[in-house]
């Protein structure tokens, strides 16, 4: 007689506190990734086994759920010719946080320079 006992895994905090906006933009990839492959009029066992998955993760990853592995998502976008938009998800130059935290960091540095230059001009003696 077997007795194993299956156990879930616990999620981590980051998956079960997922933003909402995060978790929408999850779903939707995940719709569009199965769009994609009913377009391409692939089963999901032959999707699934393209992308090295069964077929449960794949309706998981269809569905959009974060504990799906980004190397499963990132599979996906492969096999529709799109892995090159995950690497620029997070391009730096897309980056507005990053960004405007740069330009706040000018604007204190200019007015430090600022400062001092008129420090300096006031401490000059004028020239007879």
């Amino acid at each position: 007689m077997n007795d194993k006992v299956f156990v879930m895994p616990k999620l981590s905090e980051a998956l079960t506190s997922l933003p909402p906006v995060a978790s929408q933009a999850l779903r939707k990839l995940g719709e569009n990734l199965a769009i994609a492959r009913v377009r391409r009029k692939e089963s999901q066992r032959l999707w699934a086994q393209r992308l090295g998955v069964s077929i449960p993760t794949l309706i998981r990853m269809e569905q959009g759920e974060p504990g799906v592995s980004v190397g499963v998502y990132a599979t996906a976008l492969w096999l529709m010719g799109r892995v090159q938009a995950l690497a620029e998800l997070a391009d730096p130059k897309h980056d507005q946080g990053a960004l405007e935290l740069d330009v706040r960091q000018a604007v204190q540095r200019r007015a430090v320079r600022s400062a001092a230059s008129i420090d300096r001009r006031l401490r000059r003696k004028p020239a007879s």
